[in-house]
């Protein structure tokens, strides 16, 4: 049982040896062909082994590169290359405009008036906040009362000095 043991393990090895040395043998049998193929046998030469070029000049033949040159693997593509249209057309050199700053639109509306003897309030409400105003007051620090008459009520928009006015009745 010892034997066959052996005898098998030699059998692997040898199978693996050949197998493993086998296709350099021949592989190098192949390269020698090519090589001798792609060499030009030298004519009438003084020295034995020496290439033509070698034998004119005095120095050794330079191999040249045979590898492919490129990348291998680069993209390629059917499709035609796009054509980049020129343009023709002069820049248009736009300047910004300015816009005029305005005051917002009125957030009060109307809703009544007292005349009393020393003044005159105006009830005005904005969203569900009612306001009681005289002239000269400010409301929310954005908004001041010019002036309050039978028929108008005069605002200057503080943030930018603007004035408007609202309808506040008839003079009936």
């Amino acid at each position: 049982m010892n034997t066959k043991r052996v005898v098998g393990w030699g059998a692997f090895f040898g199978v693996a040896a050949a197998l493993t040395w086998g296709p350099d043998y021949f592989q190098q049998a192949d390269d020698a062909d090519a090589a001798v193929a792609t060499v030009a046998t030298p004519g009438k030469s003084k020295t034995r082994g020496a290439l033509p070029a070698a034998a004119a000049t005095g120095k050794p033949a330079e191999i040249k590169d045979l590898s492919p040159a490129g990348d291998l693997f680069a993209a390629r593509s059917w499709k035609a290359a796009p054509v980049l249209a020129s343009v023709n057309e002069q820049a248009v050199n736009l300047t910004p405009v300015v816009q005029v700053p305005t005051a917002p639109p009125m957030p009060f509306l109307f809703i009544g008036k007292i005349d009393d003897r020393r003044d005159l309030q105006v009830f005005l409400q904005n969203g569900e906040k009612i306001y009681v105003v005289r002239k000269g007051d400010v409301i929310d620090e954005t908004w001041r009362i010019e002036g309050i008459s039978d028929v108008e009520l005069s605002f200057v928009y503080l943030p930018l000095h603007l004035s408007q006015t609202l309808s506040v009745g008839s003079t009936q």
